[in-house]
């Protein structure tokens, strides 16, 4: 679809829908549709009837398929200035989409679905070292400590913590949403092989995955895994390139998620 052909914010009045709405909207298994070049071998037609969120030009996926994502997010303001047509097909097919209120209005194309603005979860009080919060789980760190402050929000109405990947906000969604099995595709964070929508006559986004990795992305993962995962909520990798080590996020192949999915 060409952007041109896109509704406009000013032809439509702005309707903001809050993230309790969606709270414990969906159930059991979802995927998370990432832009990692894995996922071009990713077979969207087993798995139709199951939900999916994606992010930024990963809706490519979609485009020559009934599917419409559950909910699509993206964090980066520009992506809709590099990829316009992308953009505008993200906003008509997305059942729900989460963008930052100001990156929305002025993009100028307005949300088909249901719109929910992004805002960060707060910064850690003193007192927030203290005690634990069920909804926000925090690394802690004390002052001083060379450990940067991450976190993962159960409850995207506090907002939601930045990993410097937008997979990572994507999870946080599919467990405020109320999924239980989270399938991951296409996560396979290497910076060096690229996005697998973006082509030598794109406009590239900046990427900063080996900037942030080691610093930021993996220890998010980490604590994804330490304090999140449980019996009620498991996250899966089906990237066989995946940076994120398989002891962090297990690793499935499709048989194997086949049988976890149809359980």
């Amino acid at each position: 679809m060409d952007a041109s052909t896109a509704r406009l914010i000013s032809d439509v009045p702005l309707s903001v829908s809050h993230f309790d709405e969606c709270r414990n909207a969906g159930s059991g298994s979802v995927f998370v549709i990432a832009s990692g070049s894995s996922a071009k071998d990713f077979p969207f037609h087993e798995f139709s009837d199951i939900p999916m969120i994606t992010m930024n030009g990963a809706i490519s996926m979609f485009v020559d398929t009934p599917i419409k994502p559950f909910f699509y997010v993206c964090t980066d303001k520009d992506f809709s200035n590099q990829q316009p047509e992308l953009f505008a097909e993200a906003m008509r097919r997305s059942e729900r989409v989460a963008l930052w209120e100001d990156h929305y209005k002025s993009a100028g194309v307005a949300a088909s679905g249901e719109l929910y603005f992004l805002r960060k979860a707060r910064k850690a009080r003193f007192s927030d070292l203290l005690r634990k919060d069920p909804e926000l789980i925090r690394n802690r760190p004390f002052p001083g400590s060379r450990r940067k402050p991450l976190g993962f929000s159960k409850n995207l109405h506090r907002g939601f913590f930045d990993a410097r990947t937008v997979a990572y906000v994507a999870l946080q969604i599919a467990y405020h949403a109320g999924f239980n099995k989270v399938f991951m595709v296409g996560v396979d964070l290497n910076q060096n092989v690229g996005r697998f929508y973006e082509n030598r006559h794109s406009k590239l986004s900046p990427c900063g995955l080996d900037q942030h990795f080691d610093s930021r992305i993996l220890p998010s993962f980490e604590l994804l895994a330490e304090s999140v995962v449980d019996k009620d909520f498991a996250v899966y990798n089906l990237s066989p390139t995946s940076r994120l080590p398989r002891t962090v996020i297990p690793y499935k192949t499709l048989d194997e998620v086949q049988a976890l999915v149809r359980n």
